[in-house]
């Protein structure tokens, strides 16, 4: 793999006479294509990214399994932001300067392709995460852009002559004429600090994006068993959510908990993350189509184990656990079915009753619900309503999207807008 300038290793580079000086705070995907779009606009302008970890872009490196999902094939704006438990308001009117067909174009112009798979997400051709980095850093350089490593921001404070003034945590201090806070998502209130020390609110951050710790043994036992369509309900939040379902090691995933937890965040949090959830298996089934199925199967199968002969589109051993856990013992034959077994399978099989202990994050991808408060900020630019000069792009505000490439969408048109804007 190669080694790009500035990845690894902290770089300095010295001061160059300059009309305006530009600093973006946070080297993630928002922040860096801020820079990119910022340099690109004003080459006279000095542009500088400052991450404090060792590596940027670590995000776009492990999403996607690695592939990053870039973005998602709904070009329409309006359709687009509908995804947004929380922004979609916000999001509408930047989606019309920036949407995902013209980050398709943005990133084909320099040499990316993407494609797009059945669900509707979007990776690069070569199905690496690398290629999306080089290509950003291949932007970076030949915009100018310095960037700087192990650069962590400890305050932040504007000048009376409106210009602001950094300290950095090794002491060292720099100015500023804009400045832009891409920091990510505030897993804790402190990562918004620098946003509220500039006289920000934040909306309290609360976990988006996670799955379902799930203590039961026979449901664990089905680790790696996926359905297609399922339907899960929590009644004490009055949540419902369809889609595929995945069994886990630890619980329950895939799109239609992932969904749930996005768009119920908050409303989980107060719950404190142990519920009750419900899952209908076959959701496309009435009790009426289900009763028909289980009299056929008398009929037809009479001499077999029910638990050999499983109701289409069930796998066999998804079926075979949820007629155990129906109280229906193995050797069990169609033809000895009872009314109250048929009655307590049909129940299993519409709503099946699991308490979820806890939440697993989704690996290190998961997003926060939370941050900057909209209404403090304007769209138009991503400037602060509340301190001209600085501006924000990214997961620091309150903006989530559901899983699908949208989180990332959101970072590429709020960055790109706000770059624009400190270029003007």
């Amino acid at each position: 793999m190669t080694v790009r300038a500035g990845q690894n290793s902290g770089t300095h580079y010295p001061p160059t006479v300059s009309s305006r000086k530009i600093i973006v705070v946070g080297g993630g995907a928002a922040g860096f294509f801020a820079a990119v779009a910022c340099a690109e606009s004003s080459p006279e302008a000095e542009v500088t990214v400052l991450e404090k970890t060792s590596r940027f872009l670590d995000k776009v490196r492990i999403s996607g399994g690695g592939r990053c999902n870039v973005t998602h094939k709904f070009f329409e704006p309006r359709e687009f932001a509908a995804r947004y438990p929380r922004g979609e308001r916000a999001l509408l009117a930047p989606f019309r300067k920036f949407s995902a067909r013209d980050t398709v174009a943005w990133f084909e112009a320099r040499g990316v392709k993407l494609k797009t798979e059945s669900d509707g997400r979007m990776f690069p051709t070569t199905d690496l995460s690398q290629t999306i980095v080089n290509c950003l850093f291949d932007a970076a350089e030949r915009a100018g852009v310095k960037m700087r490593l192990n650069c962590a921001v400890e305050s932040a404070a504007k000048n009376a002559n409106s210009s602001f003034e950094l300290k950095l945590s090794g002491g060292e201090q720099m100015v500023c004429d804009k400045l832009l806070l891409a920091t990510g998502g505030c897993r804790a209130a402190v990562a918004g600090q620098l946003a509220v020390s500039l006289g920000h609110t934040l909306v309290a951050p609360v976990p988006s994006l996670f799955t379902f710790q799930i203590e039961s043994s026979w449901l664990r036992s089905l680790a790696g068993v996926s359905v297609e369509m399922a339907e899960i309900s929590v009644r004490a939040a009055k949540l419902r959510e369809r889609g595929p379902l995945l069994v886990t090691h630890w619980g329950l995933s895939g799109p239609a908990i992932l969904k749930m937890s996005a768009w119920g965040a908050q409303d989980l949090h107060k719950l404190n993350y142990t519920f009750p959830l419900f899952v209908n298996w076959l959701p496309e089934f009435s009790m009426e189509k289900i009763a028909v199925e289980i009299q056929a199967r008398r009929e037809t199968s009479g001499a077999k184990l029910l638990v050999n002969v499983p109701i289409f589109p069930l796998t066999a051993r998804l079926w075979e656990q949820l007629v155990l856990a129906s109280g229906i013992a193995r050797d069990t034959r169609w033809a000895t079915l009872t009314r109250s077994q048929a009655h307590a399978l049909a129940q299993q099989l519409v709503r099946s009753e699991f308490s979820v202990t806890g939440k697993s994050l989704n690996k290190d991808e998961f997003v926060t619900c939370g941050g900057v408060k909209l209404g403090e900020v304007n769209f138009k630019t991503m400037e602060s309503r509340v301190c001209p000069g600085l501006f924000f792009a990214g997961e620091l505000l309150d903006i989530d999207g559901v899983t699908g490439g949208f989180n990332f969408q959101a970072a590429w048109t709020t960055g790109f807008i706000a770059g624009r804007a400190m270029a003007a």
